[in-house]
C-alpha cells in the first residue's frame, strides 16, 4: 500500500553547481515549503500556499515550520571498518595503514563483529544527516555482506564493496586476483541492484593489487552495466613515487588505472591531491569523479586538494569525510575544512558551493542526482 507524506517547513535545494559567485537560479528555497512524498520519493516541493489546497486526501502531514528541511547529505568516501580507529595518531598515509588499519580491519573476517560497527556506523552517519554513501569495505566478502544487510534494514542509498587487494599487504589481508574476482561475484549477485543497494568494485590502490587483479577489475565494469568503481588515487607523494616504481610502463598513477579500463562513468577515486591537469581532463572526459576529503589529507599530511584546477578541467568533484583518515562523521565539518583548504590554496569556496558539494554535487558524482 503506497503512503503519502507532505513535509512542511523551510525548504532548500539545488538545481545546479552555484559557483563560487552565487548567481540566481542555482538554488531554490521556499521560507515556507512543502515537500510532496510517495513511498519514499519526491513528488514535488514548492510554496505551501500553492501546494496545500491541492495535497491529496490521504497525505499525512508533518508540521517542521520553523526548521529548513534540506536534501540528505551524500558523502563520496569512507571507509566503515575504521569508525575505531577516527583520528588515530599517525605520521603519514603508508606508516597509518601498517600501525593502524591492517590490525583493525582484520576483525571483519567475524560477521558478528562486522555487523556491530556496520550498525553504529550507520547511525553515525545518519545522526549526522547523510543517507548516502559510498563505503569501503575489507577484504572480507562478509564484511560487505553485514553492511548491505544493516543499510537495507534502513532503507539506505549504499554503495560498498570487497576490497581487492593481493600484494604489498600483510599475508592474512591478502586475497588473489581469482578469489578477489570470484567473491565480488558472488558479491554483485547478491546485493547490486537490491532495494536500494549498488556494488563498487573496490581495488584498495594501484600499489596492493597486480596487474591482473586490475585486469579483473575491468573486466567486472565491462561485464556488470551499472557497477561503481572506487579506489584511491595520488593521495599523497610517497604514494605516487611508490606506484612509479611498481608500473614504470605508466604515464602517471590515473594512467595505471586507465590502462584496466578503470578510469569511466560510474568511478569514482578519492584524494586526487597531486594530479597534473593532463589527468584531471581525462577524468573529465570520462566521466570519472573525485572524491575531495579534505579531513583526512590534513590530518595525515597529505597534501591540499585543488578545487580550482578540477574546475577549470571539467572535473566532477564530490566531498568524503574519509573517515577513519578523516576525522569527523559530519559533512558540515567537512565542507567547513574543505574552506580551509580552498583558503590555503588562495582559492574561493563559498557557503553555497560548499553544501551544493555535500548534497546535489555528491549525488552527481555517483550519478545519482535523478535517483
Amino acid at each position: 500500500m503506497s503512503e503519502t507524506l507532505a513535509l512542511r517547513g523551510s525548504l532548500l535545494h539545488f538545481l545546479r553547481d552555484p559557483g563560487d559567485e552565487p548567481a540566481g537560479g542555482a538554488a531554490q528555497y521556499f521560507d515556507d515549503g512543502i515537500l510532496l512524498l510517495r513511498d519514499g520519493r519526491v513528488l514535488e516541493a514548492g510554496d505551501a500556499r500553492a501546494l496545500l489546497p491541492r495535497l491529496p486526501a490521504d497525505a499525512a502531514r508533518r508540521d517542521h515550520s520553523g526548521k529548513l528541511l534540506l536534501p540528505g547529505f551524500v558523502d563520496t568516501h569512507i571507509h566503515y571498518p575504521q569508525t575505531d580507529l577516527i583520528a588515530s595518531h599517525g605520521t603519514r598515509l603508508l606508516d597509518w595503514l601498517e600501525r593502524y588499519t591492517f590490525p583493525v580491519e582484520r576483525r571483519f573476517g567475524d560477521p558478528a563483529h562486522a555487523r556491530e560497527v556496520a550498525d553504529f556506523f550507520l547511525e553515525e552517519l545518519l545522526r549526522n544527516g547523510t543517507t548516502t554513501a559510498m563505503v569501503v569495505g575489507t577484504v572480507h566478502p562478509q564484511s560487505v555482506d553485514a553492511f548491505f544487510e544493516a543499510a537495507q534494514a534502513r532503507g539506505l542509498r549504499m554503495i560498498a564493496g570487497k576490497v581487492l587487494m593481493d600484494r604489498n599487504c600483510p599475508e592474512d589481508l591478502r586475497d588473489t586476483a581469482q578469489s578477489g574476482e570470484a567473491q565480488t561475484r558472488e558479491l554483485i549477485g547478491r546485493w547490486h541492484g537490491r532495494d536500494r543497494l549498488l556494488y563498487a568494485v573496490t581495488p584498495r590502490f594501484a600499489p596492493a593489487c597486480s596487474a591482473e587483479q586490475l585486469r579483473r577489475a575491468g573486466r567486472l565494469l565491462e561485464e556488470f552495466p551499472g557497477l561503481y568503481l572506487q579506489t584511491h588515487l595520488a593521495e599523497n607523494r610517497e604514494e605516487v613515487a611508490w606506484v612509479g616504481d611498481l608500473f614504470p610502463s605508466s604515464r602517471s598513477y590515473l594512467d595505471v588505472y586507465d590502462g584496466f579500463g578503470l578510469v569511466r562513468p560510474r568511478s569514482v577515486f578519492a584524494h586526487c591531491v597531486h594530479l597534473e591537469d593532463a589527468d584531471r581532463r581525462r577524468m573529465a572526459e570520462r566521466g570519472a569523479a573525485a572524491a575531495f576529503c579534505p579531513t583526512a589529507n590534513l590530518f595525515l599530511g597529505s597534501g591540499l586538494f585543488d578545487l580550482a584546477a578540477a574546475g577549470a578541467c571539467g572535473m566532477t568533484v564530490g566531498l568524503g569525510t574519509d573517515v577513519g583518515g578523516g576525522t569527523s562523521f559530519s559533512m558540515l565539518r567537512t565542507l567547513h575544512e574543505a574552506y580551509k583548504v580552498a583558503q590555503l590554496r588562495g582559492q574561493n569556496l563559498s557557503p553555497l558551493r560548499a553544501l551544493y558539494l555535500a548534497t546535489l554535487g555528491g549525488a552527481q558524482a555517483l550519478g545519482l542526482q535523478d535517483r
